[in-house]
């Protein structure tokens, strides 16, 4: 319960139709190099143009690519913190100077201390997460318009958990041309598709092309996509599921005096315990269940995220964690 998967195993329709749909790919043959199929469906399902959609190999790709086309040598590379770690990594890998914005104590973007960022040279990219990980909240849609309107920087917003929160800000591609909305699939259970969008109006899908590696999607990922999208309503069953457990989850562990849970617009929920949080991991580990601990972050001190699973998984999780955080120290 530590990689924020879906923990819902393929519905058998789409699998028997992935299954088919493979036996008829020309493995000897490239995969189609702009997946105009699979840009179909996304399309549809979306309701936004094709040539408004970039593909890449998870998000992580596509983030190098935002970086690669409209960064420069020794550029800011602005994001608040704490958030996906990923965006300082990249950053750095390409010359980039990250610039790391704390959040204010409720996990909310500092509006001031954006603004003041904003107004130095050099800034060329802005990352926000919504909803954020590892924090599970949903920004201030105010500060995110405020920090469109006031940047001349690209924004990319990064929406990996937003079929969990029903919030987007994708209708807003239109009337903000810096504006990038970035999408998965990875985390309603294709995780291992590792499929990844840009969306944005047609001259930043343009630059983004120019960058983009040729065939980075291979063929199977894009037939076994364009089937899981074309079914939606049986992954969409999943999806109210899980949201229907975090909430229940969440409520269970506000019983737990031992521990704090945060709310989540997500499909994980962060928590933070009394005890020291590597204390409370190994022993969770220990009852065969694993969260992600967050260490060396003062941000994060003594929390935990645990991904929502199943029902039964939650069950158990919940039953091993009271039993952790109750037991003394010395036993």
């Amino acid at each position: 319960m530590d990689a924020n998967e879906s923990p819902f195993p393929v519905p058998s329709k789409i699998r028997k139709l992935v299954i088919k749909e493979a036996s008829f790919l020309s493995f000897n043959r490239y995969p189609d190099p702009s997946a105009a199929e699979l840009k179909k469906a996304i399309s549809k399902k979306l309701n936004t143009p094709v040539n408004s959609i970039l593909l890449g190999n998870g998000s992580d790709e596509i983030i190098s690519y935002i970086i690669s086309a409209f960064g420069n040598s020794g550029g800011k590379v602005l994001f608040p913190v704490p958030t996906f770690a990923m965006y300082k990594i990249i950053s750095i890998s390409h010359g980039q100077k990250p610039v790391e914005i704390p959040l204010t104590k409720e996990f909310d973007i500092d509006i001031r201390a954006f603004k003041k960022k904003l107004s130095a040279k050099g800034t060329k990219i802005i990352f926000l997460s919504y909803p954020n990980n590892p924090t599970g909240k949903c920004f201030s849609g105010k500060a995110i318009f405020e920090i469109l309107k006031d940047s001349s920087s690209i924004v990319v917003i990064d929406e990996a958990y937003s079929d969990f929160s029903d919030r987007s800000f994708l209708s807003h591609i239109k009337k903000y041309k810096n504006l990038i909305i970035l999408k998965t699939l990875s985390k309603i259970g294709m995780s291992s598709l590792r499929i990844g969008m840009a969306l944005a109006n047609r001259d930043v899908i343009e630059t983004l092309e120019k960058v983009r590696l040729p065939y980075n999607l291979n063929s199977f990922t894009q037939a076994a996509a364009k089937i899981f999208l074309d079914n939606f309503s049986l992954l969409n069953k999943q999806i109210r599921t899980t949201i229907a457990e975090r909430d229940f989850l969440f409520m269970e562990m506000k019983k737990n005096n031992g521990i704090l849970p945060y709310p989540s617009d997500a499909n994980f929920i962060l928590f933070k315990t009394k005890n020291d949080n590597s204390t409370v991991y190994n022993k969770l580990i220990k009852e065969d269940i694993a969260v992600r601990c967050f260490t060396g972050n003062q941000s994060l001190n003594n929390c935990l995220r645990v991904t929502v699973g199943t029902p039964e998984e939650n069950r158990k999780f919940l039953t091993a964690l009271k039993k952790v955080i109750n037991k003394k120290s010395g036993e």
